[in-house]
């Protein structure tokens, strides 16, 4: 009976145990940065209108602003560490940033391993393709056979891989290199997100290139991105995020970076994209 009695005693300590300690892992990534003083955001620097350097070399865009202002309400700086995109989610993962703010769209498979906070940017997908001809693409079939540029990790990049595309990969390049190989055939089309796109394209005029005047597919949600296990963090963001477009500062913000209120769904007929495993 003594046996008994002790064995489920030493149970009842493990669960305790196991419930202390997943409740410490919760807030442990908070508790980390509350210490710091300093939230430490990967960011890229190359995206037009999210995350850019202005005339003055500052470091600025919509993702950019918005984390400027996520760590001020909390009372806390912001460090950004500038990186492609490929690097940022392993380098949550490896705890190098603490958060990831750039574009980065909310999927169900990396919601299996990473956190997001409530989305402070809703959009679609578009293409950049030649003026001339719309680079011989009138359907998301006809990308088959075609040279996509693209990051070798993103969402934009599968889609174009999934109707047949071969994608022609970048490090941490700027839009203009992008942009230009479109413009001289070195590639087809770019996939990617409208706003950015739109704003890509209007900031080289001499280039031979627009938005396809037809093609609008695949709606998407931009968050903040963190550990999986970062749950008071991720709490701390979301009810700032909630206070920011609540008071006006997201659709503020929004508009001045991309004369539209990204901070709400977009209106109109968007097509969804079956098949795709994201």
């Amino acid at each position: 009976m003594r046996r008994l009695v002790v064995c489920f005693s030493l149970l009842v300590l493990i669960s305790l145990l196991v419930a202390c300690g997943q409740g410490d892992n919760k807030s442990a990534k908070w508790d980390q940065i509350q210490e710091k003083g300093v939230i430490v955001a990967g960011t890229s620097g190359t995206l037009i209108g999210a995350s850019t350097y202005d005339k003055d070399d500052n470091l600025t865009g919509y993702d950019v602003e918005i984390m400027k202002e996520i760590a001020d309400r909390l009372g806390l700086k912001v460090k950004f560490e500038i990186m492609g995109i490929d690097g940022m989610l392993p380098a949550i993962q490896s705890g190098r940033i603490d958060v990831a703010v750039n574009d980065i769209e909310v999927t169900d498979s990396r919601k299996e391993q990473f956190a997001f906070s409530e989305p402070y940017k809703y959009s679609y997908s578009t293409m950049v393709v030649r003026k001339e001809d719309n680079s011989g693409i009138e359907s998301l079939e006809d990308l088959e056979g075609k040279r996509a540029g693209g990051g070798a990790t993103t969402i934009f990049s599968q889609i174009a891989e999934h109707f047949g595309a071969e994608v022609v990969t970048y490090g941490n390049a700027p839009n203009e290199a992008y942009l230009r190989d479109v413009h001289n055939g070195n590639t087809d089309v770019i996939v990617n997100d409208y706003y950015l796109s739109k704003f890509g394209v209007a900031g080289f005029p001499e280039f031979d290139i627009h938005l396809h005047p037809d093609l609008k597919f695949h709606p998407t949600e931009q968050a903040v991105v963190m550990d999986l296990e970062a749950e008071t963090l991720q709490q701390k963001i979301n009810e700032t995020l909630a206070k920011m477009r609540e008071d006006g500062t997201l659709t503020e913000l929004a508009t001045e970076f991309y004369q539209e209120d990204a901070s709400k769904k977009p209106e109109g007929e968007i097509a969804e994209i079956e098949g795709l495993d994201l």
